[in-house]
């Protein structure tokens, strides 16, 4: 029997061997590999918002995933959420965002959900995606975002303890306010990682581990 192909879709070079990481923890045996476009994101931040002919080009990034043979799709970028969506439907194999895990289950663990960001473009596609979720699921739940304004900057200007410091005290404040904290970007997780056990008050999600985990679940 061949082994199962799991394709991955970045728009970040930074996010391959964090994914062939969690692959060979979770998915043993699973071939992979990787299209890596970040003109994507680029154009996403640069307009503010997911472009029709962008959304076209992710559609288009998911074909080509599907044509080199991958049982299974991950997109791995949060902002470009609805184009992915599209994407499933277009496609004749599974196509995953990589933070519906995570929003499921921070659906189910509490009502009071922090979303935080470090771009705006990734904050909003996320609590909607929860929104979302938590509608499915029948839950009624609030969502507080906070974006961590400056530190998105300061990581690609290559400061990155700066955005370390920021983050980790945003999420300091959310954890006041919530009972689960989703990080709407995956570059963010390192962050809660530097945190002592006793500052982490509340259970803060990361989605690549989440995603990965389920993924082993439902499909190898």
């Amino acid at each position: 029997m061949k082994p199962k192909t799991l394709g991955f879709v970045h728009t970040s070079a930074t996010l391959v061997p964090l994914f062939q990481q969690l692959t060979s923890e979770h998915l043993n045996g699973v071939e992979t590999f990787n299209i890596v476009d970040d003109s994507l994101i680029k154009d996403v931040i640069k307009k503010g918002k997911l472009m029709p002919n962008t959304a076209a080009r992710v559609v288009n990034h998911v074909k080509a995933a599907e044509e080199a043979g991958a049982d299974v799709i991950l997109v791995t970028c949060s902002s470009i959420g609805v184009a992915i969506e599209t994407a499933a439907t277009l496609s004749s194999v599974p196509v995953i965002r990589v933070d519906q895990a995570m929003a499921d289950e921070a659906v189910q663990i509490s009502e009071k959900i922090g979303v935080i960001a470090t771009l705006p473009t990734t904050l909003e596609p996320t609590s909607d995606l929860v929104r979302r979720r938590a509608l499915a699921a029948g839950k009624n739940v609030t969502i507080v975002s906070k974006l961590c304004e400056g530190a998105f900057e300061a990581l690609m200007s290559g400061d990155a303890a700066k955005h370390d410091e920021m983050v980790a005290k945003a999420l300091k404040e959310l954890m006041q306010e919530v009972g689960v904290i989703v990080l709407a970007q995956a570059s963010m997780a390192r962050v809660v990682d530097g945190l002592t056990d006793a500052e982490k008050v509340v259970p803060i999600l990361a989605s690549p581990a989440i995603a990965m985990k389920k993924l082993a679940e439902i499909y190898f």
